[in-house]
């Protein structure tokens, strides 16, 4: 997922959340692999990357943007801070 953060030029941290909801990603589009650890890697398929690019797009032109999506999907309120303070000032 580091990866795709890079690739996407996004903060792994609103990645990470974002993909932690299935309703934010379809299905097949999202990979879990084994990759001899505990955890696992996730990742993205093209078309996931493409979705998530969308996604992002969309929610940016909600009330209230990202910080919006993040306190509406409970994330932490600390992580909240770290993933706004990241976001491109446009």
């Amino acid at each position: 997922m580091g990866y795709v953060a890079t690739l996407i030029g996004e903060n792994l941290e609103l990645l990470q959340e974002i993909a932690s909801n299935s309703d934010n990603i379809d299905y097949d589009e999202i990979i879990h692999a084994h990759d001899g650890s505990e955890e696992g890697i996730t990742t993205f398929t093209d078309r996931g990357i493409e979705s998530l690019k969308e996604f992002l797009a969309d929610i940016r032109t909600w009330d209230g943007g990202v910080r919006q999506f993040l306190v509406d999907d409970q994330c932490d309120p600390e992580r909240i801070e770290r993933i706004v303070a990241d976001e491109p000032k446009s």
